[in-house]
């Protein structure tokens, strides 16, 4: 048998296989897969100020501009003056006279929702420091805050068209006038005592308005000077024993008439005297 060389075998090789390789279709490339595109951020909602949040950053614009606070859920008018802040007082005197009670029922009863100026602690230091609002009795406290309340919603545009004098949880008229005027972008509080503005709002939900004012709003039947007492009557003189009696016999005499009144009883007669000188 004849042999054939190494190098000639190896070159047969190389020649079947790069026919071989040549008469195969190639493979098609592997395509990586496509990477997954990240989720499309949520929308941002839009910011809720709650009860629960701190409390606004005061605003650039005018103080009456100041954004309110609003609010999900039942009102809670103390809830929403303390968060607030700068109204201590003012709530003190809320709850002590229990109006918070009356302001629930309001709320929960009617549909006219409730409009508050509520005064801030800086408002209170003028009658604390006097003593004067510590001299007040009970029913005097209770229609002060009463004075700061009325039984319908406000908005700061009816404020131009609202009728004077306001009535107010504690009455109107002349014992409790209360007379707001607007003025440019101003709102004005007078009470015939007081006369403040309205510095801010601090809560509007079209059932509830509550407004920040710089000052105590005084209703006039309480701290108006009381006019001075009466001087006291002089005495009456008592009667004399020896006046006569309304029963008494009473005796008249016109001329040579002579009348007796006994009650109802008029007797009238007529004396005539005769002197008879005999002979």
């Amino acid at each position: 048998m004849k042999q054939v060389p190494l190098f000639s075998l190896i070159l047969l090789l190389l020649l079947h296989a790069k026919k071989t390789t040549s008469q195969s279709p190639a493979a098609a490339p592997v395509k990586p897969p496509a990477p997954a595109k990240p989720p499309a951020p949520a929308p941002k909602a839009s910011p809720v100020i709650s009860v629960n949040s701190p409390p606004p950053p005061p605003s650039a614009q005018s103080p009456a501009m100041v954004a309110p606070i609003v609010t999900k859920g039942p009102i809670n008018i103390i809830k929403i003056l303390s968060k607030a802040g700068h109204f201590t007082f003012f709530i003190r005197l809320v709850k002590s006279t229990q109006e918070d009670l009356q302001l629930f029922s309001q709320l929960n009863t009617s549909r006219d929702g409730v409009t508050i100026f509520a005064p801030t602690d800086g408002a209170f230091e003028a009658i604390i420091k006097s003593g004067t609002l510590n001299s007040l009795s009970d029913q005097q406290k209770r229609e002060l805050v009463q004075f700061h309340i009325v039984a319908k919603f406000l908005s700061s545009a009816q404020f131009q068209t609202v009728s004077n004098p306001i009535k107010t949880l504690a009455g109107s008229g002349t014992r409790f006038p209360l007379n707001v005027v607007t003025s440019d972008s101003s709102v004005n509080i007078t009470t015939g005592l007081t006369n403040t503005t309205v510095s801010g709002v601090v809560y509007t939900d079209n059932k509830v308005g509550i407004y920040q004012v710089d000052k105590v709003l005084l209703p006039l039947d309480i701290f108006a000077p009381k006019p001075p007492a009466p001087a006291p009557a002089p005495p009456k003189h008592e009667k004399s024993e020896s006046a006569e009696s309304p029963l008494g016999p009473k005796v008249t005499t016109s001329g040579a008439e002579t009348s007796f009144v006994r009650g109802n009883l008029v007797i009238t007669g007529v004396a005539i005297v005769s002197v008879i000188f005999g002979s």
